[in-house]
């Protein structure tokens, strides 16, 4: 299986980006550190209740990530060995029977619309999806992000701030320079964090780099900041760039526990009539969709 994957991921790999916009800097090196998200604390217990009411329940503590220089100091220095979109420490499938749909919203100047008609499509069909916002989308989108994280179908995670390859070299994927140090990757991954977990009240749990690349000391930094690096066994969309035939065609294509990416930042896609043919076909078949989070848990690979 894991050759097959790898073959699926190859032939899709030129058509991943299309969908995205390629006008991006590379992350700065030395930006100021972003703050720590703060941690919560529950409230202190009464040990005598003054009314019969019940004791409030404690609001949980939210885990506070590694500070810049911690994580330098943990990973400078480790020579990567594995580049692309399938390195070790990235997640491509779940064990669940269910299938996740995440859709990628990129940001920047050709990435910051909204395709409606296939977040409309999601919630006519109460079909459950993991969305992937990038920082830029989310700041030219601010009140489509707010109504889609209210709504209890959709799960928001972390598609990065500058919307690069995740590198701790420099490393390119399709042209585009990569984070070149440890310390622009914990940037390019904290900074779209802490703004998120600020929007959403809780922080991320899974993050996808800009062009799906990454190498392997760089996934293992995401995870160190408390994230799930994900990626996809099935690239339903092409970058947005297939018609609604393909996109029916590749998303059907899914299996018990695979990870589709297609894009809902290309309103002039067909990616919103291709899905819901695949969608309606496939629930007519007994197919099930979630969200990452109800099947990936603490998932390592």
């Amino acid at each position: 299986m894991k050759s097959g994957r790898r073959t699926m991921l190859a032939a899709a790999a030129g058509a991943t980006l299309a969908g995205c916009a390629p006008d991006v800097p590379r992350t700065p090196t030395n930006p100021a550190p972003p703050p720590s998200p703060p941690a919560s604390t529950p409230p202190p217990t009464p040990s005598r209740a003054p009314s019969p009411s019940p004791s409030p329940t404690p609001t949980p503590t939210v885990p506070v990530a590694p500070t810049r220089d911690e994580v330098v100091a943990e990973f400078e220095g480790r020579p990567p060995r594995q580049w692309g979109l399938e390195v070790d420490g990235v997640v491509l499938r779940s064990e669940a029977p269910s299938i996740c749909l995440t859709f990628d919203a990129c940001g920047g100047r050709h990435g910051s619309d909204v395709d409606e008609a296939l977040i409309s499509t999601l919630v006519d069909t109460g079909t459950p999806a993991t969305l992937f916002l990038n920082s830029r989308w989310i700041e030219a989108n601010p009140q489509t992000t707010r109504d889609l994280a209210a709504n209890p179908l959709f799960e928001l995670a972390n598609h990065g701030t500058a919307h690069v390859p995740l590198s701790v070299s420099g490393r390119k994927a399709y042209g585009i320079p990569g984070t070149a140090s440890v310390g622009e990757a914990h940037d390019e991954v904290m900074q779209n964090q802490v703004a998120m977990t600020s929007l959403l009240g809780a922080p991320p749990r899974f993050f996808r780099s800009g062009t799906a690349h990454y190498d392997d000391v760089a996934a293992q930094v995401v995870r160190r900041l408390g994230l799930v690096p994900v990626n996809f066994d099935i690239n339903a969309d092409g970058g947005a760039t297939f018609s609604a035939r393909q996109v029916r065609a590749a998303t059907e294509l899914a299996t018990p526990g695979s990870i589709s990416i297609a894009h809902f930042n290309q309103p002039g896609s067909k990616t919103a009539a291709g899905m819901a043919e695949a969608i309606s076909a496939m629930t007519a078949r007994g197919v099930t969709f979630a969200r990452l989070g109800d099947v990936l848990g603490t998932q390592q690979r």
